[in-house]
């Protein structure tokens, strides 16, 4: 029987999938293999009936520069009764499947790591290897190396972010933009930054205090009365939807928002509109202080999750599809492709990013304190501090309470 691969698909969607996709396709065809991609994630492997499509050249070939998931997503966790009672071994024994290839976050790479290990119980030794995949640019790759999708969805993001700041200025206003990024803030600071917003917000700016809303509203504010000081009336602030998993409970309560949860316990951030809540908090606040500035949300996310890989990911996805062959031809498995800056293929093995007592793989997060990050914070920011506190006072009694290394304890 012809040998076989099978590629999944998990978590959400990023630019580049379809890119990583058709480049293991036509590498593997290439080799003689049959390429089987399996629709729904996870789940397909649990059901009777599975969907599956053979990719040949002209449909590899048809989808690598596309946006989205030509191979249906999930985020479809198994549970052990799923392994005893569900799964579909025969899918791999019938096709004679020697590699399952899997493109998604730490979430995929670990239930990747559990098929594995059952096929090999059960007497079908299969290599696993994972393509790590994630707008948020939080997976702990070596050498700062980005995660596929993160670049495109940046430019995308700054389009939208420079259209809008626009819009504040044509009309006077401000915009407060919640932009996508579960756990860290590389996506809000790297569009943010792109579109020189006065203010940017992320949960890795407190690191030496307790964050909490008094302080994210007192951040906006700080950046409208700096801008009053220097007579300009409109601008933009961009808030990392990452700063409610830092939130306690109560702080969460006061903000109104009631979170539902994914398979793997992640609050479903998306469901909820962030922006308008902040939008609510900051003009309770503007209208305390006696300010006349109108404000406006804007989410930032879905927009960016499906659009075409620009030609930074395009080229890079390319080279992790490719990677994955050589890293299956040279016995690699259970581990995850890596390519360093200067273009070598590595595996990454999965125990060697996980912490040892979680076995979970413990986000990246922004190295605030770097000189690339401070450079634009004491640059382009507009923030109120000492010096500025006589003009400030023409609008605020307390311009103290709105410094704004005094409000992160820098």
């Amino acid at each position: 029987m012809k040998k076989s691969i099978l590629i999944l698909t998990g978590g959400g969607p990023a630019p580049g999938i379809n890119t990583v996709v058709a480049s293991i396709a036509k590498t593997f065809i290439a080799k003689g293999y049959r390429v089987l991609g399996i629709h729904g994630g996870f789940k397909g492997l649990f059901s009777s009936a599975p969907q599956i499509t053979e990719l040949d050249f002209l449909l590899a070939d048809s989808i690598y520069n596309r946006g989205g998931s030509f191979l249906i997503m999930s985020r479809y966790k198994p549970s052990e009764e799923d392994f005893e009672k569900n799964f579909n071994i025969s899918l791999f024994v019938k096709n004679n499947i020697e590699l399952l290839v899997t493109i998604g976050g730490d979430d995929t790479a670990s239930t990747a790591n559990r098929v594995a290990k059952y096929l090999s119980i059960h007497n079908h030794t299969i290599s696993n290897i994972h393509v790590p995949k994630t707008i948020d640019n939080d997976l702990p790759l070596p050498l700062q190396r980005p995660t596929f999708g993160y670049e495109s969805a940046k430019a995308e993001g700054a389009r939208l972010a420079t259209t809008i700041y626009e819009d504040a200025r044509a009309s006077n206003n401000w915009f407060i933009i919640c932009a996508m990024g579960r756990s860290a803030g590389h996506l809000a600071f790297g569009i943010g930054a792109a579109a020189h917003y006065p203010m940017i917000i992320i949960p890795e700016m407190f690191n030496k205090t307790t964050i909490t809303l008094d302080k994210i509203i007192n951040l906006s504010v700080s950046s409208m009365i700096k801008r009053l000081t220097l007579g300009i009336k409109y601008g933009s602030v961009m808030i990392s939807e990452g700063v409610f998993q830092e939130l306690s409970n109560d702080e969460l309560t006061k903000s109104g928002i009631i979170f539902s949860y994914d398979d793997h316990g992640h609050p479903e951030l998306g469901k909820v509109s962030k922006a308008h809540i902040f939008v609510e908090l900051v003009e309770k606040r503007l209208k305390e202080l006696s300010i006349d500035i109108r404000t406006r949300p804007v989410e930032l996310g879905y927009e960016l999750r499906c659009q075409p890989p620009v030609a930074y990911d395009l080229v890079y996805c390319t080279e992790l599809g490719i990677g994955v062959y050589k890293l299956f031809s040279e016995g690699k498995t259970g581990c995850m492709v890596y390519i360093d800056h200067l273009g070598k293929v590595m595996p990454l093995n999965l125990v060697d990013i996980q912490d040892p007592v979680t076995g979970k793989i413990p986000p990246r997060g922004v190295s605030i304190e770097s000189d690339r990050i401070q450079t634009i914070i004491n640059n382009i920011f507009h923030f109120i501090k000492e010096e500025d506190y006589h003009e400030a006072r023409k609008y605020v009694s307390n311009p103290e309470e709105f410094d704004f290394r005094k409000i992160l304890n820098w």
